[in-house]
């Protein structure tokens, strides 16, 4: 069974969650809500989905487990998951969402929410509990069922999270493509952005699912969207992941922007007083923003939880964010005299629309926007099919010791300082960074890198996968 809690919620094979698995984990979180006292036996419970093949069977039968222990199932139908959690919010209902994000086809999850927002690590280890526990006392039914539709309430709500946050024609005279894939997140794109004025063109729809990994954009990815702003004449292509909680921007030229910096731009646009972010977030940051920085492991349980303990000691104005841009805020913020509530968990809108908002005040093409803020050039790719028992004895080797580290960075330059709040990751003498982490939800490899240059980002980081895929061979 490849089901597995990783950063964001329950990941595995679709075949290994469709029928009784999807069933169970409904069950086992049903039974953390009622036994925690969270929610009560007829709460509404709500459910949204990706466009993934998988997607519908397995939502069917989530709803039918979720009606079969006393919750009255909502189907919010394939939308965001920062809209889907929007809802829970303010109907103060627990949700799930399935998705398998930006991973492929052949793979989904499932992403959990309590009525108050995104569950954290301890939720997830006595949902886990609570499956085993029921897995032991025999077989559970896999019963399909429909549920009535919330899809156009989460919709409307969320499009009126963001109307009147920028002015009116805040984005007339810009020509933006809009690249549809599979995401959930296609048609409020083009929603939002065409009623703040924008010229939207609508790129690439999908029937078929797309796995666009918006931390690591492939060649051919960036390929196709520097053909389409030549051919259409754009001045941005703004898109997201699977589930729309992960922003791709790119730029005139068609290259994309990097996640942290639409965070770090979004954070700035908010008027942030505290900012957590992960370990593989620039490391430029600190010194580019307007804020206190917290620094996390990779995964949106950690970076939430920062957030609340900033909360906790007072800071006013609370927001998050990962290394692929997605945004999260902690306590309500005020923006052009509207006050945006607080959402805890990743957004692809937000950041989407402070890099927009900030070009069109400045009046400068993005590629100047984001030059503007001068970080380290960074680079990321991943090892795809690249499983645990492969990962794991290289990190153990990694971390064994300085020795260890130098002898494997030897072809590339010696350590100067070495961090595992989360992976390896290692300054070099000459200030470079590369930095290797295990995915925490499918069996890849990712590697980070700084350097000065793009060249040497480049250089670095094709080092850097050679070295791990090298070990992996022998």
């Amino acid at each position: 069974m490849s089901l597995k809690f990783g950063t964001s919620g329950l990941r595995g094979l679709s075949s290994d969650l469709e029928g009784p698995p999807a069933a169970l984990y409904a069950t086992a979180f049903a039974g953390h809500l009622l036994q925690s006292g969270l929610a009560r036996a007829g709460d509404a419970i709500l459910v949204g989905r990706d466009f993934r093949p998988s997607s519908p069977a397995i939502a069917a039968i989530v709803i039918g487990a979720l009606r079969q222990v006393g919750f009255e199932p909502f189907d919010c139908g394939t939308i965001p998951t920062p809209a889907l959690a929007l809802l829970g919010l303010k109907r103060r209902a627990a949700s799930l969402m399935i998705t398998g994000s930006h991973i492929p086809a052949d793979r989904n999850g499932i992403k959990f929410y309590r009525p108050d927002g995104e569950i954290g690590k301890a939720d997830e280890a006595a949902i886990m509990a609570i499956a085993e526990s029921i897995s032991a006392a025999g077989a559970i039914e896999a019963s399909p069922a429909a549920a009535g539709d919330a899809s156009h309430e989460a919709e409307a709500l969320f499009l009126e999270r963001y109307a009147g946050l920028l002015p009116s024609g805040t984005l007339k005279g810009l020509r933006i493509g809009v690249y549809q894939h599979s995401t959930v997140a296609r048609d409020l794109f083009v929603t939002l952005l065409t009623s703040l004025g924008a010229e939207c063109v609508a790129l690439g729809r999908s029937d078929i699912f797309i796995p666009v990994d918006t931390e690591a954009v492939s060649a051919d990815t960036i390929d196709q969207l520097r053909r389409w702003v030549y051919e259409h004449r754009l001045d941005a292509i703004v898109s997201a992941d699977g589930d729309g909680d992960r922003p791709l921007v790119a730029d005139e030229a068609g290259i994309p922007l990097r996640g942290d910096l639409l965070g770090l731009i979004a954070a700035n646009f908010l008027g942030a007083d505290v900012v957590a972010t992960p370990v593989t977030s620039n490391s430029g940051i600190e010194a580019a923003g307007r804020f206190k920085v917290l620094r996390t492991r990779v995964g949106s349980p950690f970076v939430i939880a920062a957030m609340e303990e900033a909360v906790a000691n007072g800071a006013k104005a609370v927001v998050g964010f990962e290394a692929n841009g997605g945004t999260l805020t902690a306590t309500p913020c005020t923006v052009n005299g509207k006050v945006l509530a607080a959402l805890p968990t990743r957004d692809s809108f937000l950041p989407a629309l402070a890099v927009l908002a900030l070009a069109a005040e400045r009046g400068e093409p993005l590629s100047a926007v984001a030059s503007s803020f001068h970080l380290p050039v960074a680079a990321a790719d991943r090892l795809e099919n690249y499983p645990i028992e492969t990962s794991a004895p290289l990190m153990t080797m990694l971390r064994s010791g300085p020795g260890a580290v130098a002898a494997f960075l030897a072809p590339i330059g010696i350590p100067a300082r070495i961090s595992d709040i989360d992976g390896l990751r290692v300054t070099l003498a000459d200030k470079r960074i590369i930095h290797f982490r295990p995915s925490g939800n499918a069996p890849e490899m990712r590697c980070y890198v700084e350097a000065a240059t793009d060249d040497a980002a480049q250089t670095l980081l094709h080092q850097g996968l050679t070295l791990i895929r090298d070990w992996a061979a022998r």
